[in-house]
């Protein structure tokens, strides 16, 4: 199939502030139906981390933390506070490197990152963080399923969120979470255009489009859903478990 010449991203608008509970299903649905913008076949919707942690309870007010001697001692060294950084260490499967007041940690999802995803932007102002969801790609599912439960046509879910990159400054952001679609695009066995065959090249294809969809949401315009049409993405049942790279393939481990 020839790759297609062009392909928009366009923002999903209205959607209120979402808070613990809501259904986010029945916001995007709204949403989409409020701007007439029904998804069609082929479309790709990217979800922002934020509100899937907001509606998932995954906003942790600092009242509630309570620190340990080890995230005091160290929170202490590098003007921390001691509860952001126990949550820290709380949602880390391991501990990478701590240094210069960056803790960089494995999650449980198998993402290495800063400070294993905890973020204290965008969560409503005061002494609260947000944590990255239990499983993004269930809360992917879920919201591919709620959306044709409402009429939608059934398209792929992505769960983006800002990562750093290594040996580059600035962020971007990536794909945490994916339903409905294949992660990766692979060119494995093809054969180039100077006929050279191809053995390694794989593109995280969801990454490229998260990062494509970011520019129409822009952090500081609470935007957290887009749409990316004209790629006619097919529907295949994967999860974001092939974008983590095994240990032994990793060499920053």
């Amino acid at each position: 199939m020839a790759p297609p010449s062009e392909y928009r991203v366009f923002a999903v608008g209205g959607i209120p502030e979402v808070a613990e509970g809501d259904d986010l299903a029945e916001l995007i649905h709204d949403a989409l139906v409020a701007q007439d913008t029904l998804l069609e076949a082929g479309d790709v919707l990217v979800v922002t981390q934020k509100i899937v942690s907001k509606a998932e309870g995954r906003v942790i007010p600092l009242d509630d933390v309570t620190a340990g001697l080890f995230a005091e001692d160290w929170a202490k060294d590098w003007e921390k506070d001691p509860r952001a950084v126990e949550l820290v260490l709380q949602e880390s499967k391991r501990i990478v490197r701590m240094t210069r007041g960056l803790i960089l940690s494995e999650t449980r999802h198998g993402w290495v990152c800063a400070n294993a995803g905890v973020d204290q932007s965008n969560v409503g102002g005061g002494d609260a963080v947000a944590l990255l969801p239990i499983d993004s790609s269930a809360s992917a599912l879920a919201i591919r399923q709620g959306l044709v439960e409402r009429g939608q046509v059934d398209a792929p879910v992505i769960v983006s969120d800002t990562f750093g990159r290594p040996w580059r400054n600035g962020l971007t952001n990536v794909a945490i979470g994916v339903s409905g679609m294949n992660p990766i695009r692979s060119y494995v066995g093809e054969v180039d255009a100077e006929g050279y065959d191809l053995r390694v090249t794989e593109m995280a294809i969801v990454d490229e489009l998260a990062s494509a969809a970011e520019p129409v949401m822009n952090k500081l315009d609470a935007v957290p859903v887009a749409v990316v049409r004209g790629l006619s993405i097919p529907i295949e049942e994967y999860d974001h478990s092939t974008l983590v790279r095994p240990a032994e393939m990793d060499l920053f481990r």
